[in-house]
């Protein structure tokens, strides 16, 4: 299935320059770029674009040992306090590393890109997404979770997604979907996944998954999950696809195990990934019966710093309380939360308890899948919470969030709770370089007054101008690299066009 599309094999993510010319042969087949007006939301002005200084054209073999380049003159926010931010700064990069963070930094040889007018920031990190479901983006836009026997559900997810029409997938579809997924988010400045695609209805099925990870060429942790079906393996597929696809530690690849908490073998599930080193990612809605679920793992000393907890909301005083005690991380994805009934989203409770949380997207189906979003919703939903208590005369208030708190969410956070701290998640040297160059010169940001705020509560995607993954330029003023996305989305339909008749479903496009 893969050699039809890519032509190509998948062994090629520990190896940068060879994934480079398999994602060439696929995605290019003759068009190198696709222009800026077909990839991103909105395209780029010209006569917005910044002066590219010493550099007309984008530099060739980004990411390769190497290759020096220097981001100069850009408005620097690491993420690092140990680094500190620039109003006016350079980052360094060398091969697929940051070198250094500074102000007129001294780099003979490098090519120069000219940040002036842009915001430097790391790569957004989203802990969790069913990036499998690309092709049924906005078709479940008004549904609930689950019928929960109350109005409004008798169109939800559990329903129509996962027991109708997951199903029927087959490993085209999942890999379809991976791909334009993955490369729709690093348009967006998405530059890592937490993808938990529970679509492993056979071998085939899960190797798909993972082959569209690898060729969208950004970093991704494949949370192996099961599928449906007599050919669903999981969990005994996992010692061939450690050897296959993660036997390198230096890939942008990761691996994670699924144990779902509503699957009575979980507690199996979780041994295993722990038997193999893994970090191990589970759902936990208290509204579905796990209100106090969390407690009851704790007395069994189950938890652990391993574990990421997803929604975690309506759960008790005491689970937010083990989960504080144990380190287990948090994904908290609040336009979903709020729009799918699952209880509000939690992030008062994990903060009063010391918990601090990832951001993320979960399903296309029913939302958008960029960070300007999830941020934006996550500042103004805790503010507004606060701040209704405080009209109501309560003096004794939580802090506010602030713009800063947001974007560490999804950066800093993101990375600790993929357990990828180590590679990303700031502009430190050492780490590897998954960075934005944001337009902050646009028309809907200029002039630019506070760098946090900008970002936060001004930009959208059309704001991302360059995005870079592992020191290799993945978008380019405005414009994916090495992307025909007319083909890919004709392949993207035919997928949907084949579900939904698959699952006898009907498109209701109005």
């Amino acid at each position: 299935m893969c050699q039809k599309l890519c032509g190509n094999d998948s062994n090629h993510a520990s190896a940068p320059a060879k994934e480079g010319a398999s994602r060439r042969d696929f995605l290019a087949k003759g068009a190198v770029t696709l222009g800026a007006a077909a990839v991103s939301s909105v395209p780029i002005p010209a006569s917005a674009a910044p002066a590219l200084g010493d550099l007309q054209y984008m530099p060739e073999d980004t990411g390769a040992s190497h290759r020096r380049y220097l981001l100069k003159g850009g408005a620097v926010l690491s993420m690092d306090p140990q680094v500190g931010n620039f109003a006016q700064g350079d980052v360094l990069i060398e091969g697929k590393r940051i070198v250094a963070v500074g102000a007129n930094l001294h780099a003979p040889g490098a090519a120069i890109i000219d940040a002036a007018g842009m915001i430097v920031m790391p790569g957004f990190v989203d802990t969790h997404h069913h990036q499998y479901q690309t092709a049924l983006r906005s078709f479940l836009s008004d549904g609930l979770l689950f019928n929960d026997g109350l109005p409004h559900g008798e169109k939800n997810y559990l329903d129509y997604i996962h027991f109708k029409i997951t199903p029927v997938f087959r490993p085209e579809d999942a890999y379809i979907a991976e791909l334009v997924s993955s490369l729709s988010q690093l348009d967006a400045g998405v530059t890592t996944v937490v993808d938990t695609s529970q679509v492993g209805h056979t071998p085939a099925h899960t190797d798909a998954v993972i082959q569209g990870l690898q060729e969208a060429g950004r970093r991704a942790v494949f949370v192996y999950s099961p599928g449906a079906g007599p050919g669903n393996l999981f969990p005994n597929d996992l010692q061939r696809l450690q050897s296959q696809y993660f036997s390198s530690t230096d890939q942008l690849l990761t691996l994670a195990m699924g144990g779902e908490v509503f699957d009575p073998a979980f507690r199996n599930y979780w041994a295993i990934g722990r038997q193999n080193g893994l970090p191990i990612v589970t759902h936990l809605v208290g509204s579905i019966g796990q209100a106090t679920l969390v407690e009851q793992l704790a007395s069994e000393g189950l938890l652990g710093p391993d574990l990421v907890f997803i929604h975690a909301s309506k759960i008790s005083d005491a689970s937010w309380q083990a989960i504080a005690q144990s380190g287990a991380g948090v994904s908290i994805a609040a336009p979903i939360e709020m729009a799918m009934r699952h209880g509000m989203p939690p992030l008062q409770s994990a903060l009063d308890h010391g918990v601090q949380p990832s951001l993320s997207t979960d399903v296309e189906c029913t939302m958008t899948a960029d960070f300007f979003t999830q941020m934006r919703t996550v500042f103004t939903l805790q503010r507004a919470l606060i701040n209704e208590r405080a009209v109501n005369g309560e003096t004794n208030l939580p802090e506010l969030l602030t713009c800063r708190d947001v974007i560490r969410f999804a950066t800093v956070e993101g990375a600790r709770v993929a357990r990828l701290s180590q590679k990303v998640g700031s502009l430190t040297p050492g780490k590897e370089a998954d960075i934005l160059l944001l337009r902050a010169d646009a028309l809907n940001v200029a002039p630019l007054n506070n760098v946090p705020g900008a970002v936060v509560t001004l930009m959208d995607r059309a704001n991302v101008d360059t995005v870079i993954v592992g020191g290799r330029i993945r978008k380019w003023r405005g414009a994916l690299v090495d992307v025909n996305w007319t083909r890919l989305r004709a392949a993207l339909e035919a997928s949907r066009d084949y579900l939904l008749q698959a699952a006898g479903v009907q498109r209701e496009l109005f």
